[in-house]
């Protein structure tokens, strides 16, 4: 789902035959304890911010059916525990697919209590073909420079010009990995997981993911279920609507949240001057993205770039200030730096975003099922278009090389579970990249999980990120396996956090550890 590191709280129908069968293979996937599990040589690899990191990598088959056959590598990494009360590897994933984890280990240590961190060898990985792990993936490099076509394709040219575009991200990849490409999916990447489990020389894990990290975790439960001891779901993916259904529901969550930073930058028209109307205030947006297209900000920010410089608010509200600067800059002062600076900040893409956006397609695509008649994606577009114009078109190319992708699709594995230990799962109800219907549904599908929800919150990552509340429950249920029970279809609410000042305020910096979170996590889910 897209990511660039998501309306409210209701009931989901599960429509039947919208959850499929585990795939072929997958329901009985190679026990890695079958074959020698591999020693880890671990190596200081400590940062300024995690000086206790240690790396290390694996070497797991190519294809997990076979496992004599072609190697690869996983970049892997761990900050070890220090209590005498031991509780196991914690595997932790922010999400993507095509999110690096070696350093997020460092990140979830250190956030949580120092107790809790004590008691865990807290374990980060790179996912197959994902930053430090070999071979890693970069299909077109360049691919998102600036100098896009519009993405709204209000012209035969313009839909021509963006189909040629991502037809030729799709015709690279199956060039240059054409042998590696049907290997690159979830249940591979959740076989590697086992084989990180083994190599550790642990029966069970715990595990704790972020967004897509969330479907990565609910996958490996569902074909290792004996192997799970503990497992926290936070921002979480609709297993039922993967993966095409599920970014169309994005676009109109992401609306919304788009909606919600025009109001909130009409609250405070004493600093921003654009008007006491959140409807005028995003008239203006839009009006800002017309003339970008017609003239790039600092020949860099046309209306594509416009639209992926704001993308990141709906993410996190923590920007809100620095893109409402930019914004009121470039309409009131006539001035485009601050414009060209957010995007820079937000929305520049380099060689690891875009090897992140090679196995984020790579995944998604081979993953599941996605409509191969161009005039399908062309009919539904529009229709989102309609009503939730923020980012319908600009998603719907950054997922559209599925259309045209070299390798056949796979069916989505079926993530109903009755057989795991009591489980932990945390969404905000107006949460833009992963909808509150995706938690919901993981708790229905998850006997005996539990569901903590922040009423009113709409970021993207809630714990680990300033909300006491939240991560009271995260604790508790790390320290001794204890979790909130209702008996209802929530367990427990938290309060959102309150939403932050303009940069002028002495209240201006928002949490550092939510900033954090959100860099972490990237921009796409």
């Amino acid at each position: 789902m897209r990511k660039r590191a998501a309306v409210l709280c209701g009931a989901v129908v599960v429509v039947a035959g919208t959850v499929t069968a585990v795939p072929a293979g997958a329901s009985a996937p190679q026990t890695t304890e079958s074959v020698q599990a591999a020693k880890l040589s671990w190596k200081k690899c400590g940062t300024t911010d995690y000086p206790t990191l240690q790396c290390a990598s694996l070497k797991v088959p190519l294809d997990h059916a076979n496992p004599q056959g072609k190697q690869i590598t996983l970049a892997l990494s761990r900050v070890p525990h220090t209590a005498k009360k031991y509780q196991g590897p914690l595997l932790v994933n922010p999400g993507g697919p095509g999110g690096s984890g070696v350093t997020f280990a460092g990140f979830i240590a250190s956030g949580l209590s120092k107790a809790v961190a004590a008691q865990y060898d807290v374990i980060g990985f790179d996912p197959r073909g994902v930053g430090a792990s070999k071979p890693a993936l970069n299909c077109k490099p360049g691919h998102f420079n600036p100098g896009r076509p519009d993405s709204v394709p209000s012209t035969p040219a313009l839909e021509k010009a963006n189909l040629e575009r991502v037809k030729s991200f799709a015709d690279a990849c199956g060039k240059k990995y054409a042998t590696v490409l049907p290997y690159i999916n979830t249940v591979q990447a959740v076989q590697d997981m086992d084989s990180i489990r083994a190599a550790l020389g642990a029966k069970r894990i715990n595990y704790f993911g972020y967004s897509y990290g969330t479907y990565l975790g609910a996958v490996y439960a569902k074909l290792f279920p004996e192997r799970v001891r503990r497992l926290v779901l936070d921002s979480i993916v609709d297993p039922t609507g993967v993966w095409y259904d599920d970014n169309i529901t994005q676009d109109y969550a992401f609306n919304d949240r788009h909606r919600a930073l025009m109001a909130w930058i009409a609250k405070y028209d004493s600093t921003y001057k654009l008007g006491t109307d959140p409807a005028k205030v995003e008239a203006k947006w839009y009006a800002v993205r017309a003339a970008l297209a017609k003239k790039p900000a600092g020949g860099k920010v046309g209306a594509s770039e416009f639209e992926e410089t704001f993308g990141p608010g709906g993410y996190y509200n923590g920007y809100w200030p620095y893109l409402a600067e930019a914004f009121a800059a470039y309409v009131n002062d006539k001035n485009a730096d601050p414009l060209v600076e957010a995007y820079e900040a937000f929305a520049a893409v380099d060689a690891s975003g875009d090897n992140g956006y090679s196995i984020y397609a790579s995944v998604q695509c081979r993953d599941a099922s996605w409509p191969r008649d161009w005039s399908q994606w062309r009919k539904d577009n529009w229709a989102v278009y309609e009503k939730a114009p923020f980012m319908a078109w600009s998603n719907a190319w950054y997922n559209a090389p599925c259309a045209f992708w070299p390798t056949e699709s796979l069916q989505p594995v079926n993530i109903a579970n009755g057989k795991l230990p009591p489980t932990l799962l945390f969404q905000a109800t107006g949460d833009a990249a992963t909808p509150y219907e995706g938690g919901a549904t993981v708790h229905r599908l998850l006997a005996g999980s539990s569901f903590v929800v922040e009423q009113g919150g709409g970021n993207h990552g809630i714990t680990l990120s300033g909300n006491a509340c939240l991560d009271k429950y995260l604790t508790a249920y790390l320290t001794d396996g204890s979790v909130p029970r209702s008996g209802g279809e929530v367990d427990a609410v938290c309060k959102a956090m309150p939403d932050p000042k303009p940069l002028t305020s002495k209240a201006a910096s928002t949490s550092a550890r939510g900033s954090a979170l959100h860099g972490l996590l990237g921009f796409r889910g």
